[in-house]
């Protein structure tokens, strides 16, 4: 069940929504909920990939920079 919320935004994101609605002939709320759930999305992606790389050094399994390195330069020969 939807919920209603209220924010603000500065006069100029308003009338860009204000004309992408009219465009698209879809309800300004509509378009509202729509990027803040794809926000809402990709901020917890990205916080939940930084919890698994700090997981992920916490146990050791990492890469030492140097062998990053010495395996993007073979790469880089057999790519040539």
């Amino acid at each position: 069940m939807a919920r209603m919320t209220t924010i603000k935004v500065d006069r100029k994101t308003k009338s860009r929504l204000e004309e992408l609605a009219k465009e698209t002939r879809r309800a300004e709320s509509r378009l509202a909920a729509e990027a803040i759930r794809s926000y809402v999305d990709e901020q917890e992606s990205q916080i939940a990939g930084i919890k698994q790389a700090i997981k992920e050094v916490e146990v050791g399994d990492v890469v030492d920079h140097r062998e990053v390195l010495a395996a993007l330069k073979n790469l880089k020969k057999l790519v040539r």
